[in-house]
């Protein structure tokens, strides 16, 4: 059996952004029981040249919006990146997931050979579409959303690789 461009990019978004979503709800409780202002929390970064854990949430949900949008051909929705509590984070994720949903495995099978140019560091890249999806954009998605995981952990909060990887898919 083979896998779809579709399987290997709506469910797999799908799925982190529900884990990602499930661990912001966590942190507000974990702030509010330990009465940890949280703007500390949004702004914490593992090191100072690093994007602090807010701009990670945002990063990965685009990610997960902008990719199988490519893919499908369609444009990519825009957010502005204003999001100041956990609650605004999760109402970014709830977004991109809502989005995604309304593409098709037939918007987005196929597109493995469908040229995509983005831009990286100022410059136009263009990748095929298989390409792009397995060794540039799930890289990065899966970067964004670990490092948000990993400035949590750092910081205190009761997460563990469960929280992270989320409910089993087992079909």
């Amino acid at each position: 059996m083979t896998i779809s461009m579709y399987q290997a990019s709506v469910p797999v978004f799908l799925h982190t952004l529900d884990a990602l979503a499930a661990i912001l709800r966590k942190t507000a409780a974990h702030a509010s029981m330990r009465k940890i202002e949280p703007a500390v929390l949004l702004g914490m970064r593992l090191y100072p040249d690093m994007f602090p854990f807010t701009r990670q949430v945002q990063i990965a949900a685009d990610f997960a919006k902008g990719v199988p949008a490519r893919l499908a051909g369609v444009e990519v929705p825009k957010y502005p990146d204003e999001e100041a509590s956990f609650e605004a984070l999760e109402q970014r994720i709830a977004k991109t997931s809502a989005f995604i949903k309304t593409l098709t495995p037939a918007q987005i099978d196929g597109s493995e050979g469908r040229e995509i140019t983005i831009p990286i560091g100022g410059q136009p890249r263009t990748f095929k579409g298989q390409p792009y999806l397995l060794h540039f954009a799930l890289p990065n998605f899966f970067f964004h959303a670990s490092t948000a995981y990993d400035i949590l952990r750092h910081a205190g909060v009761e997460l563990g690789k469960r929280d992270f990887i989320g409910g089993f898919k087992t079909e």
